[in-house]
């Protein structure tokens, strides 16, 4: 799979949903992430666990992309997870573990686009704009949309963050 993305900091995280849904966005819920990521050779492997309300799901995810101040286009792989907790400890024996991440994130949808608010936890607030590729979404069209959000969030190219949150909360 693939999308388009963008990444940047985000004073107001309430303005910037009530911008979005005046766009025609709709409020899908608060998600509670933790993101440990592990060593390895190629590209950023994640185990996320996600919680919402009672709900909690866990995935196995693999993406890659070149670091970037603009838009960035990503290829993924997820695989959901029955066992988290033995997942991580099998694969922080065998990689180690680089960074870990928690966030509360905000998710907001319009068609292909995913719009996620983030309160990221020693980092600070944050947007993050993933649009989806497929057959019906070209690269183009998403990134009409892409646009189109960052300039209603009030967000200049020159803003966008080329990196993940992991690498930010890694010590140089």
């Amino acid at each position: 799979m693939q999308n388009l993305e963008a990444k940047f900091k985000l004073p107001d995280l309430e303005r910037a949903r009530r911008t979005a849904e005046s766009l025609g966005y709709q409020f899908r819920g608060v998600l509670r992430q933790h993101d440990v990521f592990f060593r390895v050779a190629r590209g950023k492997l994640k185990l996320r666990q996600e919680r919402s309300g009672d709900r909690t799901e866990a995935m196995l995810i693999h993406y890659g992309r070149e670091p970037s101040d603009d838009l960035k286009l990503s290829s993924y792989e997820i695989v959901p997870l029955g066992d988290p907790e033995q997942m991580r400890e099998i694969l922080a024996a065998a990689l180690g573990i680089l960074a870990e991440v928690r966030k509360d994130r905000a998710l907001l949808t319009k068609e292909n686009v995913r719009l996620h608010l983030d309160a990221v936890d020693g980092l600070g607030s944050f947007g993050e704009i993933e649009a989806v590729l497929g057959e019906d979404a070209t690269l183009a069209a998403s990134r009409d949309e892409v646009d189109e959000l960052l300039d209603a969030l009030g967000v200049r190219r020159a803003n966008l963050i080329g990196v993940a949150y992991a690498d930010m909360l890694r010590p140089v």
